[in-house]
């Protein structure tokens, strides 16, 4: 330990004994003969040094007067009591030790060699401050408390580490002027006040080297390991941030083993589901369950015993097991002891988490050596279990609120730009319950809001989603027919046969069209007339049981029919819209950064999406028509790269369909409702129900005097009813070809009237695919369809 020269201080520091030596100078007076004696000696012994008075900064000459030193410091660290306390004495704001208790030197011995004692928690920066405080208070008689628990770290001959708080006594201290020291006015130190971290201000109101300070401290310090392990394990249980940190599981245990001073115990957790009556695994970073041993879950039934059941579940108490291999025994290698024992524990503590009654989980403490853990050691858990508690209560309304958060965003329309608005409601709600008055949430309403509409449609989804159904309807009675020929020729029975003809009368009709009712026809019969038959023949015929079970294996538990084309299908379009979705999930972050305006998409065969925007979502934010041009432009842009994506995916699809892109742009404010029954956002009024017609209908419109669809595959449509509206996309198509994401076959084409509906003109673009990033090269539809062929 060494002294530190270099540091600027208010403070020039000698270290003396002269305050404690005049304390002998009085009692060397005393009528009391023994302590007249005493303090002769005392003073003589300290006589021919007099810089022991004076004052030193020469930290040598620590070593070299020690035997006077002791002989001076006898009576404050008295013999009888060096075994028990932890003192020392040292130079002031400074960890150079010169004298000490037996206790505390065998502290330090035990912490190992290198180990460096050092104040917890005590800045550098921090120390010419606290330096100044003691001068305010000590010399300028401005009171100020500084005063904050200090500690000691050190770890024992076991590695666990122990905490000890310092007291100091600095009753031997004196503090003198010097000529740089300067008088400071209540102003000044006003100033000081509210400069707290200013080292600087600091150094002009007390200068470096303007004070003298003579004397030592004695400092006692006392064990607060366990109280420090409380206090951890609260802090960390409150502390959601800490629970999410990597280490936390391991600071946690850590904590416990200081708790408990037991240097191998290991710390575990189980929930439990009251309603199925079973223990659940944690999910967390670092969190194991030993009684659990890797399982998922388990019930109590199997896991406990009546002994260990109702210390847990009737009297909410801990479960100690001293020796998990003498109960193991007893139990004949039943529950909870077999998975303990297979770990290699020897001794556990198994402690409720319950709340009013209700058991929400087990503490798990296990150790590896028998009797280490125990019914005695157990009570130690009574002062931190009630944070544990807190922090399981706060953890599963957290989860619920997450469960809630995710149904929010997955499951409703409730966006995050308009959530404000919901709350300001549920709050009036509240209000109105707690005057007594009968709440009603009324419907919350945005007006002059202009919407933008937008879809990415698999194009020929029911074409393609019927040829799945027809081919496998196809195989699974063909599949039927094969058993039957083979029970026709076995047992030559007319009835067989009768029902062969049926199901090739069904074969013909799939073979030709799908009709709707086809399908259903088709597994009613199944259903009903051929899996009877089966039965029959499976108990008849061990030949033709095989056969029989080979058909079955086929069949799809779920849909009780052949799923092949189907699930392939199926598993395209999920696919296909997943990619799609969360790419424009990506993109909408944002955009909403851009301006908040509300959002919702949904999957179909295929993406479909929503915008609102305006003052009234805005909350805060002043609206401008920029902010609804500029979305229209990042609309086109995401829909090109939404294309991008698809026929980046497409042949790693089971099956390849096409895709078709259309925008729909209304140029007239609305008010969109949120409807309480649909748990959903709609337009307003009966004059804006023209726009949700116009939606549903405009992917099926054709080109005025043609047949031909709008939509095509590789091509963007864009749907608009006025002039302006063309003017301004035909900019933004512009701006886009010059960035690449169209080719220069750009139509303006007029519609066929809808019912309702009549005078829409559309854009139609052709989309320039960017399928080779690394040489930049792009290409039409045509040319990457020919791409992915090759």
């Amino acid at each position: 330990m060494e002294h530190n020269y270099d540091v600027d201080s208010p403070i020039i520091q000698l270290v003396s004994f002269n305050k404690l030596l005049e304390h002998y100078d009085q009692q060397a007076k005393s009528k009391d003969k023994h302590l007249a004696e005493r303090a002769k000696y005392v003073l003589e012994a300290q006589a021919p040094y007099p810089e022991l008075r004076e004052g030193f900064n020469d930290l040598a000459l620590l070593e070299k007067y020690k035997d006077v030193i002791s002989i001076i410091l006898a009576d404050t660290f008295a013999p009888v009591l060096t075994q028990n306390e932890i003192k020392t004495a040292t130079t002031p704001f400074e960890n150079v030790v010169f004298n000490s208790s037996e206790r505390f030197q065998n502290i330090i011995k035990d912490a190992g060699e290198g180990f460096e004692l050092k104040i917890r928690n005590m800045p550098m920066d921090l120390n010419y401050i606290m330096k100044c405080t003691v001068v305010l208070s000590f010399y300028y008689g401005f009171k100020m408390d500084f005063r904050r628990p200090l500690f000691y770290d050190i770890p024992d001959a076991s590695g666990i580490m122990r905490h000890y708080r310092i007291l100091y006594n600095a009753d031997f201290m004196e503090i003198i002027p010097t000529e740089k020291t300067r008088d400071l006015t209540q102003k000044d130190v006003n100033e000081l006040l509210e400069n707290f971290d200013n080292v600087e201000l600091w150094k002009e109101k007390i200068p470096p080297n303007s004070f003298i300070s003579k004397g030592f401290v004695i400092s006692n310090m006392f064990d607060v390991t366990a109280e420090h392990s409380i206090s951890e394990i609260k802090s960390t249980l409150i502390g959601g941030d800490k629970r999410a940190k990597d280490d936390f599981m391991e600071n946690f245990q850590d904590t416990f083993r200081s708790l408990f001073n037991l240097k191998k115990i290991k710390v575990g957790f189980t929930a439990y589901d009251s309603n199925a009556n079973q223990f659940l695994k944690v999910h967390g970073k670092g969190i194991e369950s030993y009684i659990l041993n890797g399982k998922e879950m388990e019930s109590c039934d199997t896991m406990l015993c009546d002994y260990s059941k109702g210390k847990l579940f009737q009297e909410h108490n801990y479960f100690a097991i001293s020796n998990i291999e003498k109960y193991h025994e007893r139990s004949e290698g039943g529950q909870p002891y077999k998975n303990l024992y297979d770990q290699g524990f020897k001794s556990a503590i198994l402690a409720p988490i319950s709340d009013n009654g209700n058991l929400l989980g087990v503490l798990e403490l296990v150790s590896t050596t028998i009797n280490e853990l125990n019914s005695v050691n157990a009570n130690k858990l009574e002062d931190v279990m009630p944070f544990i508690v807190s922090a399981v209560l706060r953890s599963i309304e957290e989860e619920e609120n997450l469960v809630d958060a995710i149904i929010q965003h997955e499951c409703t329309s409730v966006h995050s730009s308009v959530y404000w608005k919901f709350q300001e409601e549920a709050k009036r709600f509240m209000a109105d319950e707690l005057m007594g008055n009968q709440p009603v949430f009324r419907e919350i309403v945005f007006k002059d809001v202009f919407p933008l509409y937008g879809q990415v449609d698999i194009k020929e989804s029911s074409k393609q989603r019927n040829i799945s159904i027809q081919r496998d309807l196809m195989i699974q009675l063909s599949e039927i027919n094969g058993v039957l020929e083979k029970a026709v020729e076995k047992y030559k029975l007319p009835i067989y046969e009768e029902l062969m003809f049926r199901v090739n009368l069904y074969l013909d009709e799939v073979k030709d069209a799908l009709y709707t009712h086809t399908e259903q026809s088709v597994f009613d019969f199944v259903r009903e007339e051929v899996n009877p038959i089966f039965k029959h023949l499976k108990r008849e015929d061990k030949e033709l049981k095989a056969q029989i079970a080979e058909y079955e294996a086929k069949i799809d538990e779920t849909t009780e029919s052949y799923y092949d084309h189907r699930r392939n299908y199926d598993n395209s379009v999920m696919e296909a819209n997943m990619q799609l979705a969360s790419l424009l999930d990506r993109k909408q972050v944002e955009a909403q950064d851009m301006f908040p305006h509300y959002f919702e998409r949904y999957k179909t065969d295929g993406v479909e999406h929503n915008m609102y925007i305006g003052s009234s979502i805005a909350n805060d934010r002043i609206f401008d028509e920029l902010y609804l041009n500029n979305l229209r432009l990042w609309q086109l842009q995401v829909m090109c790269d939404m294309e991008n994506k698809y026929y980046e995916l497409k042949p790693k699809l089971p099956v390849k369909f096409d895709v078709a892109s259309l925008i729909l742009v209304y140029s007239t404010a609305m008010s969109i409702r949120f409807r309480m029954d649909e748990k959903r956002f709609d337009v307003d009024g009966t004059y804006n129900a023209r726009y949700e017609i116009i939606k549903k209908r405009i992917d099926k419109s054709h080109i005025k005097g043609t047949k031909e669809r709008l939509t095509q595959k590789g091509k963007l449509s864009i749907v608009y009813s006025s002039r302006k509206d063309e003017r301004e996309y035909m900019r933004y198509i512009q701006f886009l070809k010059s960035k690449g994401y169209f080719t220069n076959n750009i139509e303006i084409l007029e519609l066929e009237g809808l019912q309702g509906v009549s005078g829409l003109k559309a854009i139609r673009a052709e989309i320039l695919y960017g399928k080779d990033k690394k040489s930049k090269r792009s290409y039409t539809y045509e040319d990457l369809m020919e791409e992915i062929k090759a």
